[in-house]
This record gives C-alpha cells, structure tokens and sequence, in this order.
C-alpha cells in the first residue's frame, strides 16, 4: 500500500472524478477506518502540501537506507573482487618469473654444456652454433611428426626468448666500453683507415645484399606472403629506473670506501658498473625518436659506463684506465660486469633457433633470394675487407681481426678465434661501431638506394650492420623485421661455417698479405 501511494499522488489530475475513499494512510500512520470522511477531506484539500513532504521524507529516508545497504555491498563485494584480484596478479608473476627463471637457466647450462665439450673435444667450430642447428632441427621433426610438442616447446621457452630480445643491445656493449683499452696501442694512422673500412665497407655490402635480394625476387617470381607476428619486449618502466639507480648509488658508495668488500677489486666493481651500464641503456631507450637517430641507446649505454668509471677512478685515486679493467678481465674465477653482460652472447645465438623457427613458413617460401644475397653478401663482406685493408696498407694482425664486421659479436669473436695474432676485444669493438653506423643511417640509405620491398631492405640491413641495424629498422618498419631476423642469423651461420674451412681461411690470409 505504501508503495502505490506515491505513485497515487504524483500522478497528474484526471478529468474524472473518482469516488470517495477512505483508503489513504494518513500522515500519523492511522490506517483506513480511524478516521471520518470529514476529516479526510480537510487533510486531502488544505493539509496536501504538508503530506506530500511528509510522505517524501518517507520515501526518502526509506530509499536512502537501501542505497546505504546496497553500497555497503558493492563495497564489500569490490574489496572481496579486489583482493581476489590482486592475489591471482601476485601468484601469476611469481608463476612467469619461475617459468622465466627455468628457462633462461636451461639456455645458460645449454651453452655453458656444449663449450666445456667442444673444448674436451678440441672441437673450433662454435659451440652455440652447434646447439642452434640442433634446436632447430628439433622443433623441424616435432613439428612434423607431434605439432603440439613443437608447439609446447615454444612456449616454454618464449619467456627466455623475449627476456634476450629485450635486453640484446646490452650484450654487445662491454666490448664498446672497453674500446679505449683496444685502441689506445693502435696508432691513429691505422685507426683512420679501420674507420674507412667500417664506413666504405658497411655500404658496399648494403649494395650488394640488397641489388642481390632484389635480382634474385624478380628471377624466381616469387610473390609475397604476409609473415609470422613476432612478440614485442615491453619496455623498460619508471620503477626498473629507480631500482637499477638505487643500486648504482648504493654499490658505487660502498666500493669506495670498501674497494674490497667482496673479495676482489672487480667484483667490487661489478654491481656498480653493471647497474651503470644498465641504466644506461634504459635512459637511451626512452629518448625520443629523433635523438635515438644521432644517439644510438647503445651509445648511451657505452658513455653511461665510461662515465661512472671515470668517475669512480677519479674519486678512489685508483685511476680510470684500471677500473675499466675490472670491467671486463675475461677471467671466470674473477668476472667482471663485461663478462656477465657478455656470458649471454652464446645463449643469444641458441636463441636464434626460435626465431627461425617462427618464420620457417617464409624461409622455404623465399630460400632463394634469402639464401643466395645472404651468401654473396658474406663472402663479398669477407674478402672486400681483406682486399681492401691490404690496398690502404692495414698491418695484418688488424686486418684480420676486422675480418667479420658484418657479423654479429658472438659470432665474430668465434670467426677470429680460428686465426692466430688477432685483437678480439679489437673485433668486437669493429663489429659494434658497424652497427652503430648502419642503426644511425641505414634507413634514410635503403631510401636513397630505392630499395622499397621488406625483403631487399631487411636482408640489407642485417647483412651489413646485424642486429644493431635489425632493431633500428624493424622499430619504424615491422613488416622487414622477419627478413632482418633470418639474415642477421644466416649471415652468421654462413660466415662461421665458411672460415671454419681450412682452405677459406688460407685464402684470407693470402689476400690480406
């Protein structure tokens, strides 16, 4: 009754007149009866504004505690959700660090296992070249007899897989740190013509791979196909930037009054000078777009660590040239922050066996061109720069230690391992200034070269600047990324296999003189 009241008596005047009632529940709560008609009459005419208020007091008194009540629940219920909510986000990232952590561990025992054979077994091929083969065969197999097993094993491992892509430019950086240790004993004549090597070099070999792409495309007729999507790393957020910030300061404070607190002076070093190279690359990776084109993230990185070296020589008295010793000393028992980033640099090649796998699909679809302009682009790379170092009068030892500048670092460094007399950190340090050049210029070269296709423009890029050009180029064009991720490994595999041949190597030698 009282909820058809209101509706009663909000309801606008009808024409008819309706017969008399008693069934009105007055503003004292007497109920029907309790009153005469003659005292109704009198309360419905004079006393009608009154009642209404009264009765919407009511009302809303009555509606006000049922919206109470009801937020009271959704309040509750939201907390119950929330808390739900915030457990299962907890559990499902100690679950992905776990799978991460698994993963990446069976990658590093991987390639720290091969190495320890192939030396037992005096064995110079790469190891982790070895094991790339072999991972991608496997997923070839099981993805032709148990899919679901090729698929599975994907899946473990992508976790691994996108923590290296995330942090590849890192890998590459100790040897560009550590480049005034590699230069300072070569004289600047000879380092002028290393540079014009580097330059003239880089873009030859961009002519040659991409004008062979493009040959190789219009004689087979081969038409394009859309690639596998390849996951992105997340990038780096504020809270990484504060902690890596956090223990660059903490570490750096107490290095300096304890120059020995963990036993050595390098291990001392090496939190401080990892965080620095850390941070670094961060802060590069956030610049805007215009700067990252003058202002490589790397070479943000590589300044980040020099600096916080120089800083820390200047203020311990110890001097910047022994603590940039300490950052990469090639020493198991006594690593540095170079030695750990670069203890990755083997498992970053088993890496590449997933990548490939993703585009298996594209590989046999465009094998010729891949293929052909990816093996002439490596012997023309190998034998230009003997041929050349040897016309400009390079001294031999350097030529040949600048051999593989088109190759990735962990590939290179094994290529140089096969030749006697060689500077690797030298090689290194060649390879990361190439990919410099090609990640700073590539892209506005390919436009004026007119190479307009993904194929020709992926295959280029990463046959002449690796993976350095591959991420400069895939960020603005992701649809060459596939074609750059198949030659920046091909592009290795070729040259690791062709210097691993005796005859090959006895023709380099010959041609640098």
């Amino acid at each position: 009754m009282a909820t058809l009241l209101p509706t009663v008596l909000l309801r606008p005047p009808s024409l008819s007149v309706a017969p008399r009632s008693n069934h009105l529940l007055a503003p004292n709560g007497l109920q029907k009866g309790s009153f005469s008609h003659n005292t109704v009459i009198p309360f419905a005419i004079k006393g009608k504004g009154q009642g209404l208020r009264l009765l919407q007091r009511q009302m809303g008194a009555s509606h006000g505690d049922g919206i109470r009540k009801s937020r009271e629940i959704s309040a509750k219920s939201a907390g119950t959700e929330s808390g739900g909510t915030s457990s299962s986000t907890l559990t499902q990232s100690v679950v992905g660090l776990f799978h991460l952590i698994v993963s990446l561990g069976l990658i590093l025992a991987m390639d720290k296992y091969l190495k320890k054979a192939f030396v037992a077994a005096a064995i110079k091929f790469p190891s982790a070249l070895f094991g790339m083969f072999c991972i991608f065969s496997l997923l070839i197999v099981l993805d032709s007899t148990l899919p679901s097993a090729a698929t599975a094993l994907m899946n473990f491992f992508e976790p691994a897989f996108m923590f290296i892509q995330r942090y590849l430019p890192l890998f590459y950086v100790p040897s560009l740190v550590v480049l005034p240790l590699s230069v300072r004993d070569i004289p600047p004549a000879s380092g002028i013509k290393i540079c014009l090597i580097i330059v003239g070099g880089w873009l030859a070999t961009v002519c040659v791979a991409g004008f062979t792409a493009i040959a190789v495309r219009k004689a087979v007729k081969t038409q394009m196909v859309d690639a596998e999507p390849m996951g992105k790393p997340s990038p780096f957020s504020t809270f990484e930037v504060w902690i890596w910030s956090g223990v660059l300061l903490a570490s750096f404070l107490g290095a300096l009054f304890y120059p020995t607190a963990l036993g050595t002076a390098a291990r001392t070093s090496l939190p401080f000078l990892l965080a620095a190279t850390v941070l670094g690359y961060m802060v590069g990776s956030g610049l805007p777009s215009t700067v990252k084109m003058v202002f490589h993230p790397i070479i943000c990185c590589a300044l980040s660590a020099d600096l916080v070296a120089y800083a820390f020589g200047y203020l311990s008295k110890s001097g910047f040239e022994p603590v940039l010793g300490h950052y990469l000393t090639k020493a198991a028992s006594d690593p540095g922050a170079g030695d750990i980033l670069m203890g990755f640099l083997g498992s970053v090649i088993l890496s590449f066996a997933f990548s490939m796998f993703k585009q298996r699909k594209l590989v046999k679809r465009h094998a010729a061109e891949i293929f052909t302009s990816v093996i002439i682009s490596t012997v023309f790379s190998l034998y230009s720069t003997a041929l050349v170092g040897r016309l400009v009068g390079l001294e031999q030892s350097l030529t040949v230690s600048i051999l593989p500048r088109c190759i990735t670092v962990a590939l290179a460094l094994s290529i140089v391992s096969l030749f006697e007399g060689t500077n690797p950190s030298l090689t290194a340090a060649v390879v990361v200034v190439t990919g410099l050049v090609g990640a700073n210029f590539v892209q506005a070269t390919l436009d004026k070269l007119g190479f307009r296709d993904p194929i020709a423009r992926g295959i280029a890029t990463a046959s002449s600047a690796h993976g350095l050009g591959t991420a400069a180029l895939s960020a603005k064009e992701p649809e060459a990324l596939p074609f750059c991720a198949i030659a920046y490994a091909l592009n290795g595999i070729f040259g690791s296999i062709l210097c691993s041949i005796p005859a090959v190597r006895q023709s380099l030698l010959a041609l640098v003189g």
